[in-house]
């Protein structure tokens, strides 16, 4: 399926980038990116400038120029963790886990407030003194969602970005698709996927993503999907990204519902959502994270974070 990209004629005259005359339509990615190249072949803009930064911040641009939401972004952030204690506030690269990732959300500029969402004091503590703002939420909460649900009754919003607070190397450019979705009034709920690699097809920890031809998914799994029966060499698998979006309405919908069979089946809390008609619409990541689940997780995020700090 192509992935669409949608342009328009304004983008914010601070960003030095070619100008493409296309007027709020949809248009193949590829077309743009063709187009783009031209412009800078041609001595249109800054020759420095590559296709994907000038398209995730032409879409921030986009969004911070037409959006007419108002978006909170919730980092859930539980201290306990069965495979990796404490997680949330362990160091990377100086700073702790949850910091690296309310930086990356911030920095977005999409997000007005975005708030760690905790049960604990310390993990509270820990943000206070680094300028993050908190919100205190009950121990009972089943699931990340369930968490974000909660700070929406104190903090108003259209649209909730649940953001893993185990997803250090989250950058800005993560958002803007997330969010374009919402400009299609079918969308109720959004989250990413990525390309899988090919050393985590069969890895039950990398959740797979089969979606319709709009983009709506199917089905989530643990699994290998779709089944290559005829073994004709497949490798176009979806790895989905846990970060979603959600409009206000379909939030409330969810936190009403028990958990459903096949979320307990599989233990991946969005399949509650579709057993319940509610549609989960898949944008294409910039490129994949490192979700800390292990000691070496972590440590492949730290060698990643020094190099961005050089």
């Amino acid at each position: 399926m192509a992935a669409f990209w949608k342009a328009e004629t304004r983008i914010c005259p601070h960003f030095p980038v070619p100008h493409l005359p296309v007027l709020m339509i949809r248009v193949p990615r590829s077309k743009v990116k063709r187009a783009f190249e031209e412009r800078i072949s041609q001595n249109e803009g800054d020759p420095g400038l590559d296709f994907q930064t000038w398209e995730s911040a032409a879409l921030s641009c986009k969004l911070a120029f037409m959006s007419k939401f108002r978006i909170a972004g919730v980092i859930p952030a539980r201290l306990g963790s069965t495979r990796l204690s404490r997680k949330v506030l362990r160091p990377i690269a100086g700073r702790p886990m949850v910091e690296w990732v309310w930086r990356a959300a911030q920095s977005s500029g999409l997000m007005d407030p975005v708030v760690v969402a905790t049960d604990s004091e310390e993990v509270a503590s820990v943000c206070r003194e680094r300028g993050i703002p908190v919100a205190m939420t009950s121990p009972d909460c089943p699931s990340g969602s369930d968490r974000v649900r909660q700070v929406a009754l104190s903090i108003d919003a259209e649209i909730y970005v649940n953001i893993q607070g185990d997803e250090p190397t989250l950058t800005p450019d993560f958002f803007p698709p997330l969010l374009s979705l919402f400009d299609r009034p079918e969308v109720e709920v959004s989250t990413l996927s990525v390309h899988c690699a090919q050393e985590e097809i069969a890895n039950p920890n990398a959740v797979k993503v089969v979606t319709a031809l709009d983009g709506r998914a199917l089905y989530f799994s643990r699994s290998t999907i779709p089944f290559d029966r005829d073994q004709t060499g497949f490798t176009n698998y979806r790895k989905h990204l846990g970060i979603y979006a959600y409009r206000k309405s379909a939030l409330e919908r969810f936190a009403a519902l028990q958990p459903s069979p096949l979320e307990k089946l599989e233990q991946l809390e969005q399949l509650r959502l579709l057993e319940n008609g509610i549609g989960i619409y898949v944008a294409e990541a910039p490129r994949d994270t490192i979700g800390v689940d292990t000691e070496e997780d972590l440590a492949r995020a730290e060698a990643v974070l020094k190099g961005t700090e050089k």
